[in-house]
């Protein structure tokens, strides 16, 4: 799958923290489960790469590293098993790295400078992080009004009581969320209502 498909399988990613590597299955079935099949777990934690190997176990599940900051990272991810690539920014060297990996990539922008320098590397699907406090929708609409061939997936203060609002946007092809993945010991019946709510918001 490349990423524009990646980004369309459901209106919301789940931007996974995982603390402990034997929450990573409940919490990869509950979701799928729920129709969110788009994982993606942050490299914010020591557990995080066993908990990519694992939740590709999980029939459905597509998983995908976040966090990744530079090419050591993007190195690991792929060979804990990572579907796709999300970072928090874009630099030359992580750009290029991803691309001659020949991985799906969601790098973050938060100004026309970073899309532009997408656009240099070929690059037309962004993350826009973090969105509220990079000014919300009214800096999105602004921000891509030049940038027609882009769309984005909006993260960082996203709610299911915000979403609709993102998603009605036409440039937005989804939105990443934590929400639906709260911390801790997965209550799998919980997170699998909280998946379907936010599936039906397409």
């Amino acid at each position: 799958m490349n990423i524009d498909a990646i980004m369309r399988t459901a209106p919301v990613i789940p931007v996974i923290v995982i603390d402990d590597v034997d929450h990573a299955v409940p919490l990869a079935e509950a979701l799928v489960a729920g129709g969110l099949r788009v994982l993606e777990v942050t490299l914010r934690t020591p557990a995080a790469l066993p908990a990519i190997r694992a939740m590709k176990q999980v029939e459905g599940a597509i998983v995908g590293a976040g966090t990744v900051t530079n090419p050591r990272e993007l190195d690991a991810a792929l060979e804990a098993g990572s579907e796709f690539i999300v970072s928090p920014g874009l630099t030359e060297p992580l750009g290029k790295a991803a691309i001659a990996a020949g991985v799906p990539f969601l790098p973050g922008i938060a100004n026309a400078g970073d899309i532009m320098r997408g656009l240099d590397l070929g690059l037309d699907r962004f993350k826009f992080f973090p969105a509220m406090a990079a000014g919300g929708l009214p800096a999105l609409k602004a921000l891509a009004a030049p940038f027609g061939q882009c769309r984005f997936c909006p993260t960082g203060g996203i709610s299911l009581e915000n979403a609709p609002e993102w998603l009605a946007f036409d440039p937005v092809l989804c939105v990443g969320g934590s929400w639906v993945s709260p911390k801790g010991a997965p209550d799998k019946p919980v997170i699998e209502k909280l998946a379907r709510e936010a599936f039906a918001l397409r």
